[in-house]
């Protein structure tokens, strides 16, 4: 039985992995959240798009507590976490790959934002450009997607895409200073090892949620796909090295 401490320390282990990854993860997400707050409504609708154990959708809430926040994901073992840990947020099970995901969402009005970080990469270029499509069907016109992630640019401008790594491979070496965290595939070979979290494996492995096919690592695959889904003006809001905040504005 999962339990509401045992899902924190999860999700603790969880961001501090994912903080190897990411020495900026904080900034980007505050940067994030300083966006939503631009849109200077009291009450914005949220959706997180690929939100995981709800990390970012629990930080969203505590700046923004009159925010409605519907936190999506297709994998039940990170949706299993976030709802033991954050029973506040409201969680929806359905794959952002599928057409008709939005339907899932019971939304009663149109979006302000959707958000992202380090998740729509898994995404094929195929796959992407019909999830920003369907997506640009649930925002409202001037509502912002904000999808933080490393975002590199090696078919445009190879030479600037190696200094970006090469900026973010420092700032990793700083601070962490040899002492890195543990890496994903040990934080899900610890999961699959707890007797406690057998029932949120099982399901795993027939939800369809394992990360395979091709990705979308390009800056210039999402701005493309976002460019054919009516998406108007789109550019980085923050940067550190290829890790970027990426925003579009619904037309």
């Amino acid at each position: 039985m999962l339990t509401h401490d045992a899902a924190l320390g999860w999700i603790a282990r969880w961001d501090r992995q994912q903080e190897g990854y990411l020495p900026d993860r904080e900034e980007r997400f505050t940067a994030l959240i300083d966006a939503v707050e631009a849109l200077d409504r009291p009450d914005p609708l949220v959706i997180d798009l690929g939100c995981g154990p709800g990390s970012l959708s629990a930080r969203l809430l505590d700046r923004l507590p009159k925010a409605r926040v519907i936190s999506v994901d297709a994998d039940p073992l990170l949706l299993g976490l976030g709802r033991a840990a954050y029973p506040h947020l409201t969680f929806v099970a359905t794959d952002l790959r599928t057409p008709g995901w939005t339907a899932a969402l019971g939304l009663d009005r149109a979006a302000d934002a959707a958000v992202s970080t380090t998740a729509l990469h898994w995404i094929s270029p195929s796959d992407l450009e019909s999830l920003y499509t369907e997506l640009a069907t649930v925002l409202r016109p001037g509502g912002l997607l904000l999808n933080g992630d490393h975002f590199d640019s090696d078919d445009t401008t190879p030479a600037l895409a190696r200094i970006e790594r090469a900026i973010h491979d420092k700032q990793t070496e700083r601070t962490f200073a040899g002492d890195q965290p543990e890496d994903w595939r040990t934080w899900w070979d610890a999961v699959e090892a707890d007797p406690a979290m057998a029932a949120l494996n099982g399901a795993r492995t027939t939800a369809g949620a394992s990360h395979h096919g091709s990705e979308s690592l390009l800056l210039s695959q999402h701005a493309d796909a976002l460019r054919k889904a009516g998406f108007a003006e789109i550019g980085t809001l923050w940067q550190r090295g290829n890790n970027r905040l990426l925003c579009a504005v619904r037309h």
